[in-house]
């Protein structure tokens, strides 16, 4: 047996003693939502204009039990979704999950289930549009065969999301993983006997541990549940990235690299912007070396997340004004308890609109179809500077 296969195997008992993620079954459609799973929400983050269509093949690549597959096929009604693990009780559980929420009687598209590894994944047939990888690639004997798998599976101007380990924000993580490895020595590989000694370790430590500090601040209430403490502490195989290893993997993808999904964060001027040599002095430095001085910075970040594409993939610049008139407008798709001034936005952070912002809103959900920005602004106090702020918060769609 080669190592990959050894490490393959180790992974798959793994999530077959505690399948992860642990969240429990239920009869209801999945609650909230996560936008990057939306391919509307997804497209327009990375291209700046709405999809052309919803009829699109979507790939769940690793899904563990599921909760991101449910998602997926509740949030896109008009895809064909296929899920893939290499975990027969997670899939098994992802199965049992989707059918119970009663997502898949809803669908009106076929949703498939697969027992493939990720490097397997050039098996199923057909091409995807979007792919999500959300938690894998950094589980991988060999994560370059993997992101190269999903490349080939990705459509000419399909989109790529993906999810894996930052070092830094997860040392305290790494520490613990090798103290009870240690400390299982020739037991190491039976996960309920890891999760037995990490329990005990994080219940005799000193309170003033650094450890322990960071796992109660951060992690405790999710790790009260076996499964969640096994993936976190007695994995077999986990690689943690820090900004240039990640670019060596996406380079490897032979894939555009878009953007990350989070980038409030990748803005030095949050953490310097008070010094105006430091941030001339940043000037010099490319895209990746910014990154890279970023999270040396704020070494808070546990993960990256980010979207690759296949080319070509157009992409709308909307500072034009002319561009921006013409638009057709509509509500973002994952927001909850508009219509209200006050509500939370794609991100689950409440947003506020003013008086001029709400009206506009308003008038976008109740527009006849073709109905232009230029068209609800003669009705509206708001003006262009608005509406473009309504789009970089990512309240609007524009198509």
């Amino acid at each position: 047996m080669s190592d990959s296969q050894a490490i393959n195997q180790a992974v798959a008992k793994l999530y077959n003693t505690y399948p992860f993620p642990p969240d429990p079954l239920s009869d209801l459609e999945p609650p909230g939502y996560n936008w990057r799973w939306s391919w509307t929400a997804a497209y327009s983050f990375c291209t700046g204009i709405k999809p052309g269509t919803q009829d699109i093949s979507i790939l769940d690549a690793g899904c563990g039990t599921g909760s991101g597959t449910d998602y997926l096929i509740h949030q896109n009604p008009g895809a064909e979704v296929t899920a893939i693990d290499l975990s027969e009780k997670a899939l098994s559980l992802a199965q049992e999950r989707c059918n119970r929420s009663g997502v898949i009687a809803k669908h009106d598209k076929p949703v498939n289930f697969y027992n493939l590894k990720l490097e397997e994944a050039t098996q199923l047939e057909g091409d995807f549009d979007f792919i999500n990888c959300v938690g894998v690639l950094h589980h991988l004997p060999e994560p370059d065969k993997g992101i190269k798998a999903l490349a080939k599976k990705l459509k000419p101007g399909g989109i790529l999301h993906i999810f894996v380990y930052a070092e830094l924000g997860r040392w305290e993580i790494s520490l613990m993983q090798k103290a009870i490895a240690l400390l299982q020595g020739d037991k190491r590989g039976d996960y309920r006997d890891g999760v037995k000694v990490g329990r005990e370790i994080f219940a005799k430590l000193p309170e003033n541990n650094r450890i322990l500090q960071q796992e109660k601040a951060r992690w405790a209430l999710e790790n009260h549940r076996d499964e969640a403490f096994a993936d976190m502490y007695v994995h077999p195989q986990e690689i943690d990235y820090n900004i240039d290893t990640l670019f060596q993997l996406i380079d490897a993808s032979g894939l555009d690299f878009i953007g990350f999904s989070n980038p409030k964060y990748w803005q030095l001027d949050r953490l310097v912007g008070e010094s105006e040599e430091l941030m001339s002095r940043s000037k010099d430095l490319s895209d990746r070396q910014l990154y890279r001085l970023i999270e040396l910075l704020d070494p808070n970040l546990t993960h990256y997340e980010f979207f690759l594409a296949k080319p070509p993939l157009d992409r709308q610049d909307w500072s034009n004004d002319a561009a921006l008139s013409k638009a057709i407008p509509e509500r973002h798709p994952c927001m909850q308890g508009f219509p209200s001034k006050s509500f939370l936005n794609f991100e689950y952070q409440m947003e506020k609109l003013s008086d001029d912002e709400y009206e506009f809103m308003v008038a976008c959900d109740k527009k006849i179809e073709q109905t232009t920005v230029q068209d609800i602004l003669a009705d509206c106090q708001l003006d262009l500077a608005g509406v473009r702020s309504l789009f970089e918060r990512q309240l609007i769609i524009l198509s």
